[in-house]
């Protein structure tokens, strides 16, 4: 069955490859971006492949930006059955060295912008009792990494939020929510963070230097490995997903993203045996 599917950063990787894979399988896809200007990687691969997907500005910063496109995809179709909440900001550095400004964009661009799009559509798919958002988390939002601290957090916040938003919202109106967890991804998502870290003091003369040194060394060796997908690869995983009638909690891409979590997903690898517990013990349903 056709879905429409509204989806936030699709100018490159993850985003750009689910807008088109979505569309390729007949979903009715509204593409969002930031700046519309960076479009044309996604334009020239929809054309080449005959894909009628259309293309909107949205920035997840911006909630009057968020308001006007999301009244503007119900006008056209009059409803959404499933946002993708893909946009995200890689970063990678040492709190001692982060400044607030910084933490505060990280925080802002992949926990905050969730919560704003997501509060947008609820009330259409709360209405209609049927919906389905799904959240592009990482492996980070399960697991904390070194120099990873600023980013996890952000995606510790995202699985708390979907975590408890599919603890009452599910069972009283129908609307899903996923989580997405995928690991190395090999798209420009990857290569800009060690770039920015290598560039802009992220290697400073200090005592974590050497720890430091080793994490980047070890993550660019990674890429070469079976550490890392291609966002196209990640893509299929999340089409899957978003056509489930009864779709999981939560979700890794790889079988490297399984291994690595394993430790924190062994007893409930889905999410659904604590959703269903947690339902149980505080709303008796």
């Amino acid at each position: 069955m056709s879905k429409t599917v509204l989806i936030t950063g699709t100018s490159s990787g993850l985003g750009l490859e689910t807008a088109l894979a979505a569309s390729h399988a007949g979903h009715r896809v509204y593409a969002t971006m930031r700046d519309p200007g960076k479009s044309s990687a996604l334009r020239a691969a929809a054309e080449a492949s005959g894909l009628g997907l259309e293309i909107l500005q949205l920035d997840v910063q911006d909630p009057e930006s968020i308001k006007t496109t999301v009244a503007e995809v119900l006008r056209r179709e009059g409803h959404i059955d499933t946002l993708i909440n893909n946009a995200g900001a890689g970063y990678l550095r040492n709190i001692e060295q982060a400044s607030d400004e910084d933490i505060n964009q990280v925080m802002d661009v992949n926990f905050m912008g969730v919560l704003r799009c997501t509060r947008a559509v609820l009330p259409h798919m709360r209405a209609r009792k049927s919906g389905h958002i799904i959240n592009i988390s990482s492996v980070g939002g399960l697991v904390g990494q070194p120099f990873n601290e600023v980013y996890c957090a952000a995606k510790f916040a995202v699985e708390g939020l979907t975590e408890s938003l599919a603890s009452y919202v599910t069972p009283g109106f129908g609307v899903h929510f996923t989580s997405i967890q995928p690991g190395g991804i090999t798209s420009e998502f990857a290569n800009s963070v060690l770039k920015q870290v290598e560039a802009t003091g992220g290697m400073l003369e200090d005592d974590y230097l050497p720890l430091l040194q080793r994490y980047i060394g070890n993550a660019r060796a990674r890429m070469g490995g079976d550490a890392y997908q291609s966002s196209a690869e990640a893509a299929a995983v999340v089409l899957a997903c978003l056509e489930q009638e009864d779709p999981p909690l939560r979700l890794r891409t790889s079988a490297w993203s399984e291994g690595f979590c394993a430790f924190k997903t062994a007893a409930d690898p889905d999410g659904r045996k604590q959703n269903e517990a947690t339902i149980a013990a505080t709303l008796g349903l």
